[in-house]
């Protein structure tokens, strides 16, 4: 071998000092992109409205095989509850990882960002460490303004044309399938005009839902460079149930059980809680009285299984691609739902059927397939459950906890409630055995359910539980925020712009 060919693989002094840099140079960038390479994806997908009915929680008239299969894969938390009963302050809170006693958003008219504008939401948290980050459907409240575009590489709307208005969701109206005459249903009329179902004669790929799913599974089946966070909110079962009728026809009305029902059950329940379940949007006597309660109920139903297909596309898109081993799933619903326990519709209240949610995470080489975790457990928790699981940088600030300790051994120790908050100062505390509310005016309910599940008798002016509210007590916020800025009375938005201003004096 010549002497030029020895110079050219073994090069001395000065060509051998660049040699070696740009050798140590390319191993650390190789190193560098197996470990980004190898960090977990996440499939984040949320539903709306979505209370225990599920298969796997015990529901036996509901079809969910999609999420019984979800459960089957990792662990499902039987126990989870919301942080607000009601959409945009429960999904500001979890996007956040921050409580609505510390931000001041406690309604559907604060849009979170326009008071915390440097907030680092879960979705910004992973665009800042390198993930390819996307979402479609309804993840943030899917009012004008609500949704943050910084968070996003690129987020789906299944209508197009709302970009331009301020990434406006637009579910319950056209173009998405409406029946020919709306409302359909009476209520509608004496409650609010969402409170609606019909069994629609459309083809299942004319609803958003399908839509928001179909643009998910065409984001899995690509090759991506990097790891990724993909958000995929479906928005059934909101209202108005309007849903293809094949879904209405996997329900006689015949086998519809009603839920359980106790006509005494606001007797000892604080003016407070009988004045939110007595809200104007309910009605119960009225859905009783015109004889809808069953055929809401088959609606509902109707509006689960629809969402239930829609995640099992989403499952099934994963499954064909060539990232389900190295993918987290986090299933969840922003919060429960009445339909007509204590004389009350919807949702908005502190009891269990209003917070109690599904919730299943799979974690690959963590979780153990078909396992059940029943601590109380908060979709707070889940920020910093996703920090630890993908190992980004930690944020102390958060309010909640993270579960990896459950998702490694549901029988771990773990001492957190879950709080949930209704308007300012309004909390609930839910452990395993008690659910203790206290209202703003200092009245109380406490529930036993080891024996009580459906929370009909408020053990709150019992001399012997005296202790027991004390110490659940103690995790009541110690601050209440003042209320976030209201889109309306305070604030205005300028959609080309995606920014909220102050409203002029």
């Amino acid at each position: 071998m010549s002497n030029s060919r020895l110079t050219l693989l073994y090069p001395t002094g000065y060509q051998h000092r660049s040699f070696y840099w740009i050798l140590v140079c390319a191993v650390m960038l190789m190193s560098s992109c197996q470990e980004r390479n190898s960090s977990p994806n996440v499939l984040f997908i949320s539903v709306d409205d979505w209370n225990d009915w599920v298969g796997c929680m015990g529901d036996s008239i509901v079809q969910t095989p999609n999420l019984d299969r979800l459960a089957e894969m990792g662990m499902l938390f039987t126990n989870a509850h919301c942080a607000a009963p009601v959409c945009n302050p429960s999904r500001a809170s979890l996007m956040t990882g921050l409580l609505p006693s510390t931000t001041g958003v406690y309604n559907n008219a604060q849009p979170i960002f326009a008071t915390h504008p440097d907030l680092v939401s879960i979705p910004r948290h992973f665009k800042n460490n390198e993930y390819l980050v996307e979402g479609g459907g309804k993840t943030y409240h899917e009012q004008i303004g609500f949704n943050n575009p910084g968070d996003w590489d690129y987020y789906f709307l299944w209508d197009e044309g709302n970009r331009e208005n301020g990434w406006w969701g637009q579910y319950g109206l056209p173009p998405a399938p409406q029946p020919e005459i709306r409302p359909e249903h009476s209520i509608a009329d004496l409650t609010v005009l969402n409170f609606d179902w019909s069994e629609l004669d459309v083809p299942d790929h004319w609803m958003p839902d399908y839509k928001v799913a179909s643009w998910a599974r065409y984001f899995l089946s690509r090759q991506h460079d990097r790891p990724f966070f993909l958000a995929t909110g479906i928005f059934k079962p909101h209202i108005p149930w309007y849903v293809p009728k094949e879904y209405f026809d996997l329900y006689d009305i015949e086998d519809i059980n009603l839920p359980p029902y106790n006509p005494d059950d606001l007797e000892d329940v604080p003016e407070a809680g009988r004045v939110i379940a007595l809200d104007h949007r309910s009605k119960h006597e009225k859905v009783v009285e015109m004889g809808l309660w069953k055929d809401a109920i088959r609606a509902y139903y109707a509006s689960i299984s629809h969402s239930d297909r829609q995640v099992g596309r989403v499952l099934e898109g994963l499954e064909k691609s060539n990232y389900l081993d190295n993918t987290i799933i986090v299933l969840w619903s922003d919060h429960g739902y009445h339909l007509g326990e204590k004389d009350h519709w919807h949702k908005l209240t502190l009891w269990e059927r209003a917070t109690r949610v599904p919730m299943i995470i799979i974690a690959p080489g963590i979780t153990t397939p078909g396992s059940v975790c029943n601590k109380s457990v908060s979709l707070i928790d889940l920020y910093p459950t996703l920090i630890e699981l993908c190992n980004l940088p930690s944020k102390p600030e958060l309010d909640g906890h993270s579960l990896v300790p459950l998702l490694r051994d549901p029988e771990a120790e773990w001492e957190y409630p879950a709080i949930t908050t209704r308007d300012r100062n309004n909390h609930a505390i839910r452990t395993e055995q008690f659910r203790y509310i206290r209202y703003q005016d200092g009245t109380e309910e406490l529930y036993d359910h080891s024996n009580d599940p459906n929370e009909w008798t408020n053990l709150a002016d019992e001399e012997q539980y005296r202790e027991i509210k004390s110490e659940l007590s103690k995790w009541l916020p110690a601050d209440n925020a003042e209320d976030a800025l209201h889109k309306t009375r305070d604030l205005v938005f300028n959609k080309e712009e995606y920014k909220w201003y102050a409203k002029p004096e």
